[in-house]
C-alpha cells in the first residue's frame, strides 16, 4: 500500500511540473520559428494542458484497463467544467467570457463531449476512434480558420499568455525543456497508472471510479496551475479558452486512442450511464453559467465546487 501512494504522489507532482515545461519549452519553439499564434494557443497549449490525459489513459489501455483510461476522460472533463473552473472563479472574483467563445469554443466542446459520451454506451471501436479523431481535426481546422477571422478570438489572447513575450536561451535550449518536459510527462503517467491499479485492488474500488477521481483530478492539474495563474492575472480567455480546448483534446483525441487501442464492450454502468451523465450535466451547468451575465460569478464559482464534491459518492 505504501508503494501504491507513493506512486501515486510521485505521479502527480512530477506530471503538474513536467506538463508546465512541455507546455512552455513548445510555446517558445512555436513563437521562435515563427508558427502561427492561432495554431500555438489551439495546438500546443491545448495538447500540451491534456498531454497528461492522453499518456496515462493511452497507457492504461495498452495495459488491458480500459476502465481507468476512459473514466480519467470523463473524470477530468468533469473536473473541468467544475473543480478546475470553480476554483479560478474564486481566485480571480469571477470570470469574463467573450462572445466569441460562447460562439465558437463552447459548441465545439459541448459537441465533442456529447459525442464521445455517445459513442461510450456499450463500449468503444476502433471505428468510432478514428471517427473521434477526425472531428478532432475537423474542430481544430473550425478553430483556427475562426481565429484567423475574429481578430478578438480567445485562442488567440490564449496563445499570446501562453507564449513568451521576451524568448531568453537559444532554440536548443527551448528544444531539450520540451523534450525533458514530455519524458517527465511520459513517467509521471506510468507512475500514476501503477498507483491507480494498486489504488483500486488495495481499496476494493473499480478502476473506473479510481480513473474517473484520483487519476482525473491528478492528469488535471496543468489545467489546475494554468487557470488558477490565468485567474490571478485577469487572463480571462486564456482560463476559459483552455479549459474548452482540454475537454475537446480529451474527448476526441484520448477517447479516440482508448478506442484504437483497447476496443470492445464496456460493462461498467458507473461510466456509461452516471460518469457520461455527470460530464455533460458539468459541462450543460458551466455553459449557463457562462451565458447568462457573460460572466462566471463567485457565488457560481463555488456552486460549481460545491457541485463536483456532491457528484463524487454518485460516481462510485
Amino acid at each position: 500500500m505504501l508503494l501504491t501512494v507513493a506512486a501515486l504522489v510521485v505521479g502527480v507532482v512530477v506530471l503538474a511540473r513536467a506538463a508546465d515545461v512541455f507546455v512552455g519549452g513548445a510555446a517558445a519553439l512555436s513563437t521562435r520559428f515563427g508558427i502561427s499564434p492561432v495554431v500555438v494557443g489551439a495546438v500546443v497549449i491545448g495538447f500540451g494542458t491534456s498531454a497528461p490525459e492522453l499518456l496515462v489513459s493511452g497507457i492504461a489501455a495498452a495495459e488491458g484497463a480500459a476502465d481507468v483510461g476512459i473514466g480519467n476522460v470523463i473524470g477530468s472533463n468533469v473536473a473541468n467544467m467544475t473543480l478546475v473552473l470553480g476554483i479560478a472563479g474564486l481566485v480571480g472574483a469571477g470570470i469574463a467570457v467573450t462572445s466569441s467563445t460562447i460562439r465558437r469554443e463552447v459548441p465545439l466542446s459541448i459537441g465533442a463531449t456529447v459525442l464521445f459520451g455517445w459513442f461510450l454506451q456499450g463500449g468503444l471501436t476502433r471505428l468510432e476512434g478514428f471517427v473521434l479523431l477526425l472531428a478532432l481535426a475537423a474542430a481544430l481546422t473550425l478553430v483556427i480558420l475562426g481565429g484567423r477571422r475574429d481578430a478578438a478570438d480567445p485562442v488567440r489572447a490564449q496563445a499570446a499568455d501562453a507564449a513568451p513575450h521576451e524568448l531568453h536561451g537559444s532554440a536548443r535550449r527551448d528544444a531539450v525543456l520540451t523534450g525533458v518536459g514530455l519524458l517527465g510527462v511520459v513517467l509521471g503517467a506510468q507512475a500514476l497508472v501503477w498507483g491507480a491499479e494498486g489504488a483500486a485492488d488495495s481499496l476494493g474500488l473499480s478502476g473506473g471510479f479510481v480513473g474517473m477521481t484520483i487519476v482525473a483530478v491528478g492528469t488535471s492539474m496543468p489545467e489546475i496551475v494554468t487557470s488558477a495563474k490565468a485567474a490571478a492575472r485577469g487572463s480571462s480567455d486564456l482560463l476559459i479558452g483552455n479549459l474548452l480546448g482540454s475537454n475537446m483534446f480529451n474527448a476526441l483525441a484520448v477517447g479516440g486512442v482508448v478506442a484504437l487501442l483497447a476496443p470492445g464492450p464496456l460493462d461498467a454502468p458507473n461510466l456509461t450511464q452516471v460518469g457520461v451523465g455527470a460530464m455533460i450535466l458539468s459541462s450543460l451547468l458551466a455553459l449557463a453559467f457562462m451565458v447568462s451575465r457573460r460572466s462566471v460569478t463567485r457565488l457560481e464559482a463555488a456552486l460549481l465546487v460545491v457541485f463536483y464534491v456532491m457528484l463524487l459518492p454518485f460516481l462510485r
